[in-house]
């Protein structure tokens, strides 16, 4: 009997990775996001010159063998620049997300356990910053921190945070009065250690489908305050920077604009198709 019960629960474990292997798209879109981390990452030792050293005798060149992306306004390699933006805006996404995470998730967990005037007051708090537009809020909370890629993914990271904090605090609100809540109370279990061990596992599938739209919304994000000035500052690479660096020199040459924004692109379209799998495989579409 124990090895049957044994069995079934493997195979409930099991069933949203088997899920998530018979959905191409999201495989696919989980590869390419994959593919550009690791780009990123391995940006030191795979970009073929230094992103920042300038030659202004070499300006805008075309792609060559030399240069494969061509050179920006400053003479600068394109393609090295672009793996360096690549490892900024990620990071700042990663960072972003973390900063929401770190905010929302036990803010969460404790407003929907406390429950009473505790939950009334994080809750309208909450509220409160989702009922005001993303972008706007982003830039207020900029002005008062000044400007910089990391203030700037601090104040993104508030705004993402509510998501995350409903989150957690509907799996609070379902379980706090489970009868295995009940037992570990009985036992003496601390309110922390109940949060972590019993609640906190309840979440975690709605939270990890949830990280990957917040993810995608960062890079977004990132890209926006950057190309308005208020994320990464130069020289330092960013995709909003070198969409901002194209557009600048757009009467002289348009196609510095368009690898970055491809990359935006094809990030976000990643980000979401692979969060689209995560959420069909955890909410158990497709199963018989």
């Amino acid at each position: 009997m124990t090895a049957f019960l044994t069995g079934i629960r493997r195979r409930a474990r099991s069933r949203p990775a088997r899920a998530l292997r018979h959905n191409r798209v999201a495989l696919v879109a989980g590869g390419v996001v994959l593919l550009l981390a690791l780009i990123a990452v391995a940006a030191p030792v795979l970009a073929p010159a230094d992103p920042d050293a300038q030659e202004l005798t070499a300006r805008f060149l075309s792609p060559s063998g030399e240069h494969w992306l061509g050179t920006d306004a400053f003479g600068r390699d394109f393609l090295s620049r672009l793996m360096y933006a690549m490892r900024t805006s990620l990071f700042a996404a990663l960072l972003a997300v973390a900063v929401a995470v770190v905010l929302g998730l036990p803010l969460g967990l404790i407003a929907g356990y406390a429950g009473r005037w505790v939950d009334a007051v994080l809750s309208r708090v909450a509220e409160a910053i989702m009922s005001m537009p993303g972008l706007i809020l982003a830039i207020a909370i900029v002005a008062v921190l000044g400007p910089g890629l990391t203030n700037a993914m601090i104040a993104l990271g508030v705004i993402l945070a509510p998501t995350l904090f409903r989150i957690a605090r509907a799996a609070a609100l379902s379980t706090r009065n489970a009868d295995y809540i009940e037992a570990a109370r009985s036992v003496g279990c601390s309110p922390a250690r109940i949060l972590g061990r019993h609640v906190l596992p309840n979440a975690l599938s709605p939270l990890i489908v949830q990280l990957t739209f917040h993810l995608g919304a960062a890079i977004i994000a990132e890209s926006s305050l950057s190309f308005l000035g208020l994320g990464a500052q130069t020289p330092t690479a960013s995709l909003g920077t070198m969409v901002r660096d194209g557009y600048q020199a757009i009467y002289e040459t348009t196609f510095p604009i368009y690898p970055p924004s491809v990359v935006i692109a094809v990030l976000i379209l990643a980000f979401t198709l692979f969060g689209d799998g995560l959420r069909d495989a955890f909410g158990g579409r497709g199963e018989r």
